[in-house]
């Protein structure tokens, strides 16, 4: 199906799965409006255009519309749908990160963003067999994702809490060294240590990266991990002068230490997981496409299988779409019906989004047979982002 297609127009846009989604707007000095909801794609778009909102959030889908709740009693008004969801940001490895701090990234700590993208894509897909993963970058430090399977979406509050807590691995207040709290042998947590170990080697202990052992405070939190305080003194001592690149100085722990290797890669490479997040049925998460209100960048989805290629300073930003859209209406009438994204940087952004939502469809087709329009299930967000194409 040619991606020119008008994807809106093949979805149902008035079905009670888009009415009683909560849509948040976060307006000008951060007035946070809630509880919005709309009947249809051109009562959302108008809303959009009369407030124009600095972010835009989505929540669940409610029994009831979201901008009625006060008209009913509290109890009677609740979440009944939303897709399972992942934050990962940057901030919560600052304890290992030698390059930046804070809402500060580069090319040298990314890396930890893209490891957390495989290791939860694959435990997502292999333990638990959900098949429509959406990946965003969130447009400033960090990544999310949302599990659109209708499996996923009918998750209750109790399944949300045991996947998260599943899949963290990492966990503990900064006072706690060793923050690794599973047994080691699972399968899970060795599959995740293959796949990290390489990543552990060049983005850790790398030169070009962090390079840790050669930065005192981080090199003191990794020696930690040991809980054998004489070794660490030993190895402290060694190492203060030492000049060897962390590599090197790895390779003396991988004599003495073995036994905890392990636990070392795996707290300095897993993926750092904000549970609340994703346990919540009422949490709110950015919309995809959105642009970030303090970067400018636009929130794009990832091509999970092209991870490695994804370069956060290269997401175009609205200045940048702007001046391109421009030299677009030069040479079409109306760019806005041509879709004048398609000669801008986000087309490859907006084709990955296209092939999500194309086999999210086809898969509802195949769990509703006979039915020849979109699923009213299909995922409303969805709805949302491609009723307004540059």
């Amino acid at each position: 199906m040619s991606t020119d297609v008008d994807f809106p127009q093949l979805l149902m846009q008035t079905s009670p799965i888009f009415q009683n989604r909560e849509f948040s707007f976060t307006l000008k000095d951060d007035i946070y409006v809630r509880y919005q909801s709309f009947n249809d794609l051109a009562e959302l778009k108008e809303a959009i255009q009369s407030k124009c909102p600095y972010k835009i959030d989505i929540g669940a889908v409610y029994n009831t519309k979201p901008r009625d709740h006060k008209k009913i009693k509290a109890s009677e008004f609740y979440p009944v749908q939303k897709e399972l969801v992942f934050d990962i940001d940057m901030t919560d490895y600052d304890e290992i990160r030698t390059c930046c701090s804070g809402a500060s990234i580069c090319m040298k700590c990314w890396p930890f963003m893209t490891a957390a993208l495989k290791v939860l894509d694959k435990a997502l897909r292999e333990d638990f067999g959900f098949r429509h993963l959406l990946w965003v970058y969130s447009g400033r430090r960090g990544i999310h994702c949302w599990v659109c399977d209708q499996r996923a979406r009918d998750l209750t509050q109790e399944g949300r809490a045991a996947i998260a807590e599943y899949l963290q691995l990492v966990s503990g207040s900064d006072q706690m060294d060793c923050k690794v709290n599973v047994p080691l042998s699972y399968p899970a947590v060795s599959r995740a240590y293959d796949m990290l170990k390489s990543i552990f080697e060049e983005t850790v202990l790398g030169t070009n990266y962090q390079d840790i052992l050669n930065h005192p405070s981080q090199r003191k939190a990794l020696l930690a991990v040991l809980d054998d305080k004489d070794l660490c003194e030993r190895l402290e001592e060694r190492w203060s002068n030492d000049k060897r690149t962390s590599v090197e100085k790895w390779a003396d722990l991988e004599k003495e230490a073995k036994k905890k290797l392990k636990a070392i890669v795996l707290q300095f490479t897993y993926p750092r997981l904000d549970i609340h997040v994703s346990k919540g049925l009422n949490h709110l998460l950015k919309s995809p496409f959105v642009v970030h209100p303090k970067t400018g960048r636009v929130c794009v989805p990832i091509d999970p299988l092209r991870a490695d290629e994804f370069n956060p300073m290269a997401v175009p930003t609205i200045k940048h779409l702007l001046t391109e859209l421009d030299g677009i209406a030069e040479q079409i009438q109306d760019s806005r019906k041509a879709r004048g994204y398609h000669g801008t940087s986000l087309a490859l952004s907006m084709e990955i989004f296209d092939r999500f939502l194309r086999s999210l469809d086809a898969d509802t087709h195949l769990q509703q047979p006979g039915k020849h329009t979109a699923s009213p299930n299909t995922m409303p967000m969805s709805r949302f982002v491609h009723s307004f194409p540059l």
